[in-house]
């Protein structure tokens, strides 16, 4: 059974009864409705803390999916699952194959430059400024480009890049 199909909440249970009706009457293939059933349920299963059976999910819709800007989506979770587990290679990887695919998503850019950050301040605490300032000046071009796609959001970000001096 589809894990939109054992939901247990009213809320979840409205969605997936909306989102089946919108399947049926919007004009879509059949790998296309599969894809976004897969990606439904991984959300559903990333929401719960399951995110092995997200992944899967998730994987199985990418495998699907053929919309460049639906795929971003996929891969940006992914990127999130990977970031939760502390995989922050892998995470990094799925945000960028995420913006290749469409380069306005603020939030990819945003998680991307606390990766970046956080590697820096490891790198800190191991007293190896080169590459301490390496990582924060990453960090500050992915917190200017999320910025720059949404102004007036990421306001500690922008205090930091301020901060540090390195808003222009």
């Amino acid at each position: 059974m589809p894990r939109s199909g054992i939901n247990g909440n009213f809320i979840d249970k409205t969605s997936s009864i909306v989102a089946n009706i919108l399947l049926r009457i919007i004009p879509t293939t059949s790998g296309e409705k599969e894809a976004f059933t897969y990606y439904r349920d991984g959300m559903s299963a990333q929401s719960e803390g399951n995110y092995a059976e997200a992944l899967q999910n998730y994987y199985e819709a990418t495998r699907l999916e053929i919309d460049p800007y639906d795929r971003s989506y996929i891969l940006y979770n992914i990127g999130l699952i990977h970031t939760n587990n502390g995989e922050h290679t892998k995470a990094l990887e799925y945000y960028f194959r995420a913006l290749e695919r469409n380069p306005f998503l603020p939030q990819a850019f945003n998680n991307m430059a606390v990766i970046c950050h956080y590697r820096g301040e490891q790198a800190i605490r191991q007293e190896d400024s080169e590459i301490a300032e390496a990582w924060s000046d990453q960090a500050a071009q992915y917190w200017k480009q999320a910025i720059a796609l949404t102004p007036g959001n990421y306001i500690e970000a922008h205090n930091w890049l301020k901060i540090t001096r390195r808003f222009e």
